[in-house]
């Protein structure tokens, strides 16, 4: 085990574990400036003092996974020695220069780039700046969890005498994708990558508790990650990772500053 301090920029949606009773993947960025995603995490078990958010520093005792998962930068967290060691890193008037320091060196080209690096030395984690992102798809999908993710998650919590324990969390009914092109000629078509961004369950629950229907909740959803996550006045890009069984792609997070505006030159030169 060594100790990191890792500032958290990912939180994948929660989903009921066979292994893990509930497992969240988070990610985030180093102190020495790289990628790097800690599991499993059971996020709504952690105490009050423990539950970080997003852009704030962590430390925590982890070790690299072994075994299955050889993914570059997959550690195993003892979750007992968390501990948030900082305020969260908040936009100063929609400014995210403070945040961007961290993650901009990290930008790719594209997905393809990031495919060619997974082959060479199992990267899994990026991010990328979608050069247009043409649309959010929206899919049915069952609407509960499947019956033995819930036998699964109902026996290990059998063998648990956790205080704490909790239902588990509602199941969107919905796949949500976004469909972009990589600003890269290798990029041969347009990408249609699901979301697993925690944001996106959230934002659909909080429209259904509004009294939203399901349809009009996910609708309000791609309003939301079309028009102003990636609105024309944002400078959007998506981290992405990879899924442990069979290696795609997915979208899990999204870094949304304000475009910067050009300064204008003047009209005449005043010293002619």
């Amino acid at each position: 085990m060594i100790r990191l301090k890792v500032l958290i920029t990912v939180k994948t949606y929660p989903i009921p574990s066979a292994k893990y009773d509930e497992l969240v993947c988070t990610a985030g960025v180093t102190k020495n400036g790289e990628f790097i995603r800690l599991y499993p995490i059971n996020f709504r078990e952690l105490s009050w003092d423990k539950q970080y958010k997003k852009y704030q520093w962590i430390e925590v005792e982890a070790e690299k996974h072994k075994g299955r998962d050889s993914r570059k930068e997959s550690w195993r967290p003892d979750c007992d020695t968390l501990r948030s060691v900082g305020e969260i890193i908040k936009p100063h008037r929609g400014n995210w220069d403070n945040r961007a320091k961290y993650v901009l060196p990290l930008v790719s080209q594209s997905i393809e780039e990031l495919q060619e690096k997974k082959k060479k030395d199992k990267t899994s984690l990026g991010i990328i700046k979608p050069k247009e992102v043409f649309d959010l798809a929206i899919t049915p999908e069952i609407p509960k969890w499947s019956a033995p993710q819930l036998a699964a998650l109902k026996q290990a919590r059998l063998w648990e005498t956790r205080k704490n324990t909790r239902v588990p969390p509602r199941k969107v009914p919905w796949k949500f994708q976004y469909c972009f092109l990589c600003n890269d000629p290798r990029c041969k078509g347009n990408h249609k990558i699901l979301i697993e961004d925690w944001e996106v369950g959230a934002l659909y629950w909080r429209e259904v508790d509004k009294g939203k229907s399901p349809e009009e909740a996910a609708q309000s959803v791609k309003k939301k990650f079309l028009e102003n996550i990636c609105g024309p006045d944002k400078d959007t890009y998506f981290y992405v990772g990879t899924i442990l069984a069979h290696g795609s792609w997915v979208v899990i997070g999204v870094f949304y500053p304000k475009k910067k505006k050009e300064p204008q030159l003047p009209l005449f030169d005043r010293n002619k």
